[in-house]
């Protein structure tokens, strides 16, 4: 294959990534409607784990722990059952289209502030334009307006996760000088898996084998295809393509994530949701911009 050939394969490989990141949001809202919080957590990072398995058999490459890898993979797993929690809030109280938007859009924009207040970044004129349109597409999409209702509604927690990936995000791109992202993504799904137990270890996990085929369509689907299969795609990509190139993708789980609510779930696509979604990918890409 020559590497034209390769870079499309790739790039029809990312669209299937991004298609499968997307309708994630609708799989968890299907696992919203059967089983408590803890139950849903615990067995999404425990297929989730095993699931990697064949990957870290496929990379075959040695794994390496010490002190500052270590100290990495028990933060973000930490921030990872945070992350899990209040998106399961959200999108069990609100529309799993929305949920996706706000988060995926918003989580960049939250990474960048971040590592600006912490590091003190001086921003260029185009990184203010981002903000300032980051804002606008924020009031859009969170409906601040009322901010009454938004301390009380699905919204609030969709606000938290995108918080929480921001920080996800910057201990991701710490911990490569430690681990391969590979095995630091195992090993995050593997304490959190041992961490959701004790948290649900009272609860009845064995419940679900009492469920039926939509439940488990829908976990397998958000464990191992919308998470480790995809997860694998974007890593295997990012090293063909850059990760300029296959960052530039992420813009379509939006909108994958609203079609797929809007067919499987027959949700409504809200017209602030579009508008802000829009506003704030352009804040994105202000940001990101050379």
């Amino acid at each position: 294959m020559n590497l034209k050939n390769e870079d499309k394969l790739y790039q029809y490989l990312l669209l299937l990534a991004m298609l499968l990141w997307g309708g994630g949001w609708s799989a968890l809202k299907i696992l919203t409607y059967e089983l408590p919080m803890d139950v849903i957590i615990f067995w999404r990072f425990f297929i989730m784990s095993l699931a990697f398995l064949p990957v870290l058999y496929f990379f075959k490459k040695p794994v390496i722990l010490n002190a500052g890898s270590l100290r990495y993979i028990f933060s973000s797993s930490i921030l990872n059952i945070a992350f899990m929690v209040f998106s399961f809030l959200g999108i069990k109280n609100g529309l799993a289209g929305s949920g996706s938007v706000i988060i995926t859009t918003f989580s960049p924009i939250m990474t960048f502030l971040l590592v600006a207040i912490i590091f003190k970044n001086r921003l260029t004129t185009s990184q203010y334009i981002g903000l300032i349109l980051g804002l606008i597409g924020g009031y859009i999409l969170l409906q601040l307006n009322d901010f009454s209702l938004f301390l009380h509604s699905s919204n609030f927690y969709f606000l938290l996760c995108a918080t929480i990936w921001a920080g996800v995000t910057i201990l991701s791109q710490h911990s490569q000088k430690h681990i391969h992202p590979i095995h630091y993504s195992f090993f995050i799904s593997l304490i959190a898996t041992l961490v959701s137990f004790i948290y649900a270890f009272h609860s009845d996990l064995g419940t679900v084998f009492k469920q039926g085929y939509k439940f488990w369509i829908a976990l397998i689907y958000l464990a191992v295809l919308g998470q480790t299969l995809a997860t694998t795609i974007f890593f295997l990509a990012s090293g063909k393509l850059g990760s300029q190139r296959t960052s530039s993708f992420m813009f379509l789980i939006p909108f994958f994530a609203l079609f797929s609510a809007w067919l499987i779930l027959d949700e409504p696509i809200e017209l602030h949701i579009i508008i802000g979604g829009v506003v704030s990918m352009l804040a994105v890409y202000f940001i990101n911009k050379r």
